[in-house]
């Protein structure tokens, strides 16, 4: 019963004293392009003052494969200093890996093949909001786990630069 009571009054504190700690989402809509490994559109939706909603359409190719993804992450924001804020976020992602046709090393033809995407997705940045205009500028880093294709965790290559406008 005590440390029910400790936990209660733990959290009432913590949300007392960290009410005015919020990032304020200036915008209920921001659309965008995100730049990085990954090219594609972004759109984030403001739930509240510092939550948020983000859709990612991606495509990626090389000179082997190429790949689609759509992207749904939960954010939470949160300020740093004047118009910087940091976020972090959890979400899923679902697309498509095609292998493209070529020759291996021993001379042997590989045809095309294509397989199913599916991953848990993570992403923390920081976005700087232009005081003067409706542009935010956004750095991130957004690991995933692939479950189907190669089984295998991405923390380097999902590095994104993205231009939003808000509305």
């Amino acid at each position: 019963m005590k440390s029910t009571l400790r936990s209660i009054f733990l959290l009432g504190t913590v949300l007392f004293f960290g009410k005015d700690a919020l990032a304020q989402l200036p915008s209920q809509h921001a659309i965008g392009a995100r730049f990085g490994s990954a090219t594609g559109i972004t759109y984030r939706y403001t739930l509240a003052e510092d939550h948020a909603i983000e859709g990612i359409m991606s495509v990626q190719s090389n000179s082997r494969s190429s790949r689609f993804r759509v992207v749904g992450l939960y954010e939470w924001h949160k300020p740093i200093t004047g118009d910087f804020s940091w976020f972090y976020g959890v979400g899923g992602s679902i697309g498509s890996y095609k292998y493209k046709a070529y020759r291996n090393a021993a001379g042997e033809q590989i045809d095309t093949s294509s397989e199913l995407a599916l991953s848990i997705d993570g992403i923390i940045g920081v976005e700087y909001s232009i005081p003067t205009t409706p542009l935010a500028v956004s750095l991130d880093v957004k690991p995933y786990f692939d479950f189907i294709q190669e089984s295998s965790i991405r923390l380097i290559d999902p590095f994104g630069l993205s231009i939003r406008y808000k509305f």
